[in-house]
């Protein structure tokens, strides 16, 4: 029977029940995921949005601590929608107060998306301390350690990326 099939002595375990440490892997990845996921959902919620406004708000976030300008055509590359879709998402982010459209400081032409610093204040509140206790995890790694963990990331990254290209047609 296969160790990592459901129908064995135990979903992580093998039959032997000792524990499958790759299973034991996958299932720590999973647990992690869920909690990261159900953390994300709360966050919208007390802020009010929807995934791919916060995912806008973060790069706005991003980009203006870096000194960068963003356009609407930046954001739709970025988050991979339509210029009508961010057109209603950059809508919905001015009429709830988290960004302003300003003109570009060298194309007057062109709009910049400027996130308000009440919205930096609100982030920080929101998900400050969460990212610090991250923080801590992973600076509490060995140097050994973090290149195992990130090789293995981004391994599984590439194994789910390459599962996509081979979807059943």
């Amino acid at each position: 029977m296969n160790a990592h099939s459901p129908t064995g002595s135990g979903y992580w375990y093998g039959p032997d029940d000792r524990l499958d440490p790759p299973g034991a892997v996958l299932q720590a990845l999973r647990e992690y995921r869920n909690v990261e996921v159900a953390r994300r959902r709360a966050t919208r919620d007390s802020m009010g949005m929807g995934e791919t406004d916060l995912l806008a708000l973060r790069y706005l976030l991003r980009t203006q601590a870096d000194g960068e300008q963003v356009g609407p055509k930046d954001l739709s590359r970025v988050l991979g929608i339509t210029t009508a879709s961010t057109t209603s998402l950059i809508d919905r982010l001015v009429g709830s107060g988290h960004v302003r459209r300003e003109p570009h400081p060298t194309d007057r032409r062109s709009l910049v998306i400027v996130p308000t610093v009440a919205t930096d204040a609100e982030v920080r509140a929101t998900l400050g301390d969460m990212h610090r206790r991250m923080m801590a995890v992973a600076e509490g790694l060995s140097a050994d350690e973090a290149r195992i963990v990130v090789s293995f990331l981004r391994r599984m990254s590439e194994a789910i990326a390459e599962s996509r290209n081979h979807a059943v047609e």
